[in-house]
């Protein structure tokens, strides 16, 4: 995983735990939390795979939450000047993907292949089984977060590049 994408990662991974939160207690809010940094992480492997494309995201930042703030209605409260820094680094197409990723096991399974497969300096040493293969646990800890229609607003806006991305990697590995 390139260096530069862990801020992009940990706020985008906030934005999708904190507009779709954990169903109550602290064990269910951190199996959420893994839930989504999963499904961020795939997506950011899929969208930015080698360093330099990690690096003209960090160059020139990820865009922030406005845009998916706004679709989700997060938008009407009083912003919270905290808040600003991190939601700066979120990223709206990973978070489109992680959405789609996260409604989805068997699509979920084809990102983790496709980026198995891919240009990673460090390996592919996960697994991703709580993004792939949730078990009621991980369904109840995170009920929100796994709701296809809930999700349907923020999967929508970036699905048709994941499909595409994903479709041309399964047409190459042919």
């Amino acid at each position: 995983m390139p260096a530069g994408l862990s801020s992009v990662i940990a706020a985008t991974t906030r934005w999708l735990t904190r507009s779709y939160p954990a169903a109550g207690g602290a064990l269910n809010a951190a199996y959420a939390e893994i839930q989504a940094r999963q499904a961020v992480s795939v997506a950011a492997m899929l969208r930015y795979p080698t360093e330099l494309d990690a690096g003209l995201l960090v160059l020139t930042g990820p865009g922030g939450s406005g845009r998916l703030d706004r679709l989700t209605g997060a938008d009407a409260a009083e912003p919270d000047p905290e808040d600003h820094a991190w939601r700066t680094w979120v990223d709206e197409v990973l978070a489109s993907w992680a959405a789609c990723l996260l409604t989805d096991p068997a699509l979920a399974g084809a990102a983790v292949a496709a980026v198995s497969e891919g240009e990673h300096p460090s390996g592919f040493p996960y697994r991703f089984r709580r993004l792939t293969e949730p078990d009621d646990g991980d369904r109840r800890a995170a009920p929100l977060l796994r709701h296809p229609d809930l999700l349907e607003p923020v999967a929508l806006l970036h699905r048709a590049p994941l499909l595409e991305r994903l479709h041309d990697g399964l047409t190459e590995a042919a």
